[in-house]
């Protein structure tokens, strides 16, 4: 082990296909700039996103650790390796904030066992923006990922939700396999109630980026494409 141990730096990424800087601050390019070892969930988008942020960076240099659904528990602790060798780490998530619905928590939670320090660097969170971006309750929210895929369950998981809203005035924030938007905002307008409130919010940061609160009596009028969007739903009742 090295007398001083690297860091662990949190990169964010953009939420689509958007050029970098316009949404990332100087911090970023910095720490790509001086960072060779990471932790990524897919080898060839993160070189594709690290060339785009430091076109001049040698990509042979880079070393890359792959941590994602086909990783064994057992490895990821050997991952920040570098860090107990006094290299600087960077985690990057494939979209929006490292450890934030995201596989990285996993790693950042060794670090803080092995003393490494962890530091989150500013950028964007599609969870953060939408609830901004939303008018309801900031003060109170949960997070609560994806909703069950059996429609019978997903059914009782929506009206729990709103329920639980109603009765903690707190928002509901979940997103969904964006090819499946769709179908989940024809269920909420079948489940909830006619006064619940809820706010769609999708590409986010992106040229098409749409955002909208409206209740469910409304959004029964409203007719909005959101196949293959990735979106936040927000209900608050």
């Amino acid at each position: 082990m090295a007398d001083k141990l690297g860091k662990l730096y949190l990169i964010p990424s953009t939420l689509g296909d958007i050029p970098p800087l316009e949404v990332l601050p100087i911090s970023i390019k910095r720490a790509i700039e001086e960072i060779e070892h990471y932790i990524v969930e897919n080898e060839k988008t993160a070189r594709h996103f690290i060339k785009k942020i430091s076109p001049r960076k040698s990509q042979p240099s880079l070393k890359l650790f792959a941590l994602n659904k086909f990783t064994e528990a057992s490895e990821i602790p050997s991952f920040l390796d570098p860090c107990l060798e006094g290299y600087d780490m960077g985690i990057l998530s494939e979209a929006g904030c490292p450890g934030v619905a995201d596989p990285g928590a996993a790693v950042v939670k060794i670090a803080h066992e092995k003393h490494i320090k962890v530091v989150p660097l500013v950028g964007p969170s599609s969870i953060l923006l939408a609830l901004m971006a939303s008018g309801l309750n900031g003060q109170n929210f949960a997070f609560n990922g994806y909703l069950p895929i059996d429609s019978s369950d997903r059914k009782k998981e929506i009206k729990r939700l709103e329920k639980k809203s109603r009765e903690e005035a707190q928002s509901q924030l979940f997103i969904e396999t964006p090819y499946r938007n769709n179908k989940l905002l024809e269920e909420l307008q079948k489940t909830l109630l006619p006064s619940t409130i809820v706010c769609v919010a999708c590409d986010i940061t992106l040229t098409t980026e749409y955002i909208a609160t409206k209740s469910i009596a409304q959004w029964k009028h409203e007719h909005i494409d959101l196949h293959k969007r990735p979106t936040i739903f927000i209900i608050q009742a």
